[in-house]
């Protein structure tokens, strides 16, 4: 099964949530308000600040933010900032390190599959995951202007 690491999943929730502020947000508020251990937030925000997806501010009014919109941020550029490079098979990603490489009848053959995959976690942003949480009833509530609700479903 093709699964995301928890620290991804983690990344995602934390990078919605900066996007839905619009100051400087702290990791213990970050952590409190998306139920993730403060520990390990700050473990995922300093992945995602040394992969340029997040700026930090330190200082007495530090914290995080955005380096851009969620609209500009594919799912795809999280998974390799807290997993690394999106591969299904270690001959994929260059590794050398299966025994059968020499023999295998399928050498090489994943990279199509591999290709996919990324392309499509690269088609997706967090604003788009931003928008699949919100529940369908609300979006059809006036709470939520329909213009403020793009059509991906």
């Amino acid at each position: 099964m093709l699964r995301l690491s928890r620290l991804t999943d983690y990344a995602v929730v934390a990078l919605v949530r900066l996007g839905r502020s619009d100051c400087v947000e702290t990791t213990p508020g970050i952590a409190a308000s998306i139920g993730v251990p403060e520990p390990t937030v700050a473990k995922v925000l300093k992945a995602l600040t040394n992969s340029g997806l997040v700026v930090s501010h330190r200082g007495a009014h530090g914290g995080y933010r955005l380096a851009r919109p969620l609209r500009e941020i594919p799912v795809a550029d999280v998974i390799v900032a807290i997993d690394g490079p999106i591969a299904l098979t270690s001959c994929v990603d260059g590794a050398m390190g299966c025994e059968s490489q020499s023999l295998c009848p399928v050498a090489g053959r994943w990279d199509p599959v591999n290709d996919a995959i990324r392309e499509a976690l690269s088609a997706i942003t967090l604003a788009d995951m931003e928008e699949a949480a919100i529940p369908r009833a609300f979006r059809a509530s006036a709470a939520i202007p329909a213009s403020a609700v793009s059509h991906v479903e």
